[in-house]
């Protein structure tokens, strides 16, 4: 039988400021209200990113709602997260981030079956100029769907 995914939360800010070249998807390490939050859509990744510390993986401002009722055992909404990978899987992004102009960001969170999911992207970060001509190109395509619709 096959997992349901629903997504919780997308940074889109990610694909509008960095090139993605790499995925991975990584499980993360969360307490129980935080998990109660994130069913509940209260997250968000938009300025997270993931350093890798003494052999494992955390997502730093990545922020968690507090859940309404869970008074006390509520934690630090920003406290870095530690994202479940195998070492090598962890190394091979270590690397990768270690590259000139390279970064680890989340890129979006989702469950998968009753598992909370992060993936990961090895991202490069995007000049003015890239970003000036993504957007040119994203403002042709619209005119060219807007014209093929008129037409039919």
């Amino acid at each position: 039988m096959a997992d349901s995914i629903k997504r919780i939360a997308d940074n889109r800010k990610a694909r509008h400021d960095y090139h993605i070249e790499e995925t991975l998807e990584a499980g993360i390490e969360l307490f129980g209200t935080e998990v109660k939050s994130i069913r509940a859509g209260a997250c968000n990744l938009r300025d997270a990113f993931c350093a890798v510390r003494d052999g494992e993986m955390f997502a730093h401002n990545f922020h968690i709602s507090p859940y309404e009722q869970g008074n006390r055992f509520n934690r630090d909404p920003l406290r870095p997260k530690r994202l479940l990978l195998h070492r090598r899987e962890i190394e091979k992004l270590r690397r990768a981030a270690e590259r000139d102009g390279f970064t680890l960001i989340p890129l979006n969170v989702y469950l998968k079956g009753p598992y909370v999911k992060v993936t990961v992207a090895v991202a490069k970060g995007k000049k003015l100029y890239d970003k000036r001509e993504a957007e040119k190109a994203r403002e042709t395509g619209r005119e060219l769907q807007r014209a093929a619709r008129e037409k039919q």
